[in-house]
């Protein structure tokens, strides 16, 4: 059976209006511009209105990205949300987009591997695909993390953003499309960054709300070593199984975590800041919306061609990691 060659036929973004500088942050907890810059690359960050949900952030997003793939919500097969901020525990966020778009044929689930979600949504939308399963899917990764940050703790608060990136993935002429990827996990790093409470483990109660273990904790340190290891060695990985070298990336998307981590695996690369897209400045570290946004925006200013090659590569929470290669 030979399988269908699968890329990306339309994209969307979208961010809230509210923008939350570093300057805003100076009033809320002991930070500074110059540190925060100095030490992240972050400049400002988008924050969700009080009424605003994911998947709302995601609906605005997949709009866009049916107007550009010049699709109905009718056409869609399959709606997978990578996040880690759903609605509500269940029903999922894509079950609730689902019905937002109209799209009633739809098969709807949500997927959470954190930063890394994005990409291994692409990858379980592009198996359905490839096998003929399914014509068309709405990959979406959105993330309101300033719901799970907490403003009180100054080592995390001005890493994170809102936002939502969106792809529809459809067939695509051969030698076109994604030609690879890489994911894997390192669950044993989970204690490194994680959200507590609220689930099975730790429900709910005066005492974790007391404790503020609804918000998300990280270990700095551990995580920036982690990320710098598995963005180089997937990378490399991805490229192999592509066929490829480094040589032929025409375009290098990394997960906007952080300019420290960015600068690190194009060092290693051998890239140029030209073959890379960067704009932690603007939105921060937005989780599985983050390489999304990074991919339409570049999209968006014309930086890639018909015929290039792509290299997609992110790190999460889990501990996760995703690299995809593609044609453009």
């Amino acid at each position: 059976m030979k399988l269908s060659s699968v890329g990306i036929i339309g994209t969307g973004k979208y961010v809230p209006e509210k923008v939350l500088t570093n300057a805003d942050l100076e009033k809320m907890v002991d930070t500074n511009d110059e540190w925060i810059v100095s030490r992240t690359g972050i400049r400002e960050r988008h924050i969700a209105a009080p009424e605003q949900a994911t998947s709302d952030l995601a609906y605005e997003a997949a709009v866009q990205a049916l107007k550009s793939a010049g699709l109905a919500a009718e056409d869609l097969d399959l709606i997978i949300v990578a996040t880690i901020t759903p609605d509500m525990a269940f029903p999922s966020t894509a079950c609730i987009l689902q019905d937002k778009l109209g799209a009633k044929k739809a098969a709807a689930f949500d997927l959470s591997a954190a930063c890394s979600g994005f990409v291994y949504s692409m990858a379980a939308a592009n198996g359905f695909i490839q096998t003929g399963m399914y014509k068309n899917a709405l990959v979406i990764g959105a993330d309101t993390l300033s719901r799970i940050t907490d403003y009180t703790d100054r080592n995390t608060c001005v890493l994170f953003g809102d936002g939502a990136g969106a792809v529809v993935l459809g067939e695509v002429p051969e030698g076109r499309g994604f030609l690879s990827f890489d994911l894997g996990a390192e669950g044993a790093g989970g204690v490194q960054l994680n959200l507590p409470a609220g689930g099975s483990r730790l429900p709910a109660s005066e005492a974790t709300v007391a404790e503020r273990k609804h918000y998300l904790y990280m270990n700095g340190r551990e995580v920036f070593k982690f990320a710098v290891r598995v963005m180089e060695n997937a990378t490399e990985e991805v490229l192999r199984k592509a066929g490829k070298s480094k040589e032929d990336i025409d375009l290098f998307v990394p997960h906007q975590a952080n300019i420290r981590i960015i600068q690190s695996a194009m060092q290693r690369l051998n890239l140029s800041e030209e073959k890379c897209v960067i704009n932690v400045d603007k939105y921060a570290n937005t989780s599985a919306a983050s390489i999304p946004l990074a991919l339409v925006e570049a999209a968006e200013e014309g930086r890639m061609k018909e015929g290039d090659t792509l290299l997609l590569v992110g790190f999460g929470g889990g501990l996760t990691w995703g690299a995809s290669v593609l044609v453009w």
